[in-house]
C-alpha cells in the first residue's frame, strides 16, 4: 500500500478522526473570529468608499468569500465523494454530506447578498443572469445532495448515492467560476486575481483577504466538528465510543 492510502486508511479510522477534529476543531474557530471581526470592521467602517458605487459596496466583503466558498466547498464535496465511492472510506462519505449544509449555507448568503448589492445597482432584486442563475443551480444540487442522504435509510447506501449526486454536479462549479466571461452578463467580472494585476484599490485587499482566510478556518473548524457528531452517531456502540465516553 503505498504512503498515501496508508496515510487516508489511518485517518479513516473513527478514533484517529475524532482525536484529531477533537484537538484542531477549536482552534480553527479560534483563528477565523479574529480575522473575521477585523475583516468586517476594515471592509465596513474603515477602507473608503468606491468612486462608482459608494458605500454600497461594501457588502462585497461578505458576498466574495461568500462565493468563493460556495464553489470550494463543492470541490471538497465532490473530491471526497470521489474517494468514498472508489475506496469504500467511511469517513469520506461522512465528510462529504456534512460539507453539504455548510455549502449550502454559504451559497444562501451569496445569493442574499448578492440580491442586496443588486438593487441599487441594477434596480432589481434578481434577474435570470447567467452568474446568478448558475448560483441558484449550485444552491439546488446541495439540498439535493442532503435530500437525497435524508432519504434513504441506509446510512451507507444513501451516502454514496449522494456522492454520486455530488460528482455529477461538480461540473456546474467552472460555469459559475467562468460565467460572467463565457456569456454577457450584469454582473461584474475580478477585481481580485492571484495572479496577475488587480483593479481593487490596495485598501480593500487586506480586509477582503482576511475575510477569506476567516471563512476557510470557520469552514474546517465548522466541518470537523460535524463530522466529529456524526461519525459518533454512526459508531455508536462501538468500543471506542464507549471508552470516550467513559473518560470524558
Amino acid at each position: 500500500m503505498n504512503p498515501v492510502m496508508r496515510w487516508l486508511h489511518w485517518f479513516g479510522a473513527p478514533p484517529n478522526f475524532h482525536a484529531f477534529a477533537t484537538r484542531w476543531a477549536p482552534w480553527c474557530f479560534i483563528l477565523a473570529l479574529p480575522l473575521m471581526v477585523f475583516g468586517l470592521w476594515q471592509g465596513l467602517f474603515v477602507v473608503p468608499a468606491d468612486y462608482q458605487q459608494g458605500d454600497s459596496y461594501r457588502i462585497l466583503f461578505i458576498h466574495v468569500p461568500a462565493a468563493w466558498m460556495s464553489l470550494f466547498i463543492y470541490g471538497v464535496m465532490a473530491l471526497n465523494g470521489f474517494i468514498a465511492l472508489v475506496w469504500r472510506i467511511k469517513l469520506s462519505e461522512v465528510l462529504a454530506m456534512c460539507c453539504a449544509p455548510i455549502g449550502a449555507g454559504f451559497t444562501l448568503v451569496t445569493l442574499a447578498t448578492g440580491s442586496i448589492w443588486g438593487k441599487p445597482m441594477w434596480g432589481t432584486w434578481w434577474t435570470w443572469d447567467a452568474r446568478l442563475t448558475s448560483e441558484l443551480v449550485l444552491l439546488f444540487l446541495y439540498l439535493g445532495v442532503m435530500g437525497l442522504y435524508s432519504a434513504i435509510e441506509d446510512r451507507r447506501a444513501a451516502a454514496r448515492a449522494a456522492c454520486f449526486l455530488a460528482l455529477i454536479g461538480v461540473v456546474n462549479v467552472p460555469i459559475v467560476h467562468f460565467s460572467v466571461e463565457w456569456w454577457n452578463s450584469l454582473h461584474q467580472g475580478a477585481t481580485i486575481r492571484l495572479l496577475g494585476k488587480s483593479t481593487m484599490d490596495a485598501s480593500m485587499v487586506a480586509p477582503l483577504i482576511a475575510m477569506v482566510l476567516a471563512t476557510k478556518f470557520w469552514f474546517v473548524g465548522s466541518l470537523l466538528a460535524r463530522t466529529r457528531a456524526a461519525m459518533y452517531e454512526l459508531e455508536s456502540g462501538k468500543d471506542w465510543v464507549r471508552r470516550d465516553l467513559e473518560n470524558s
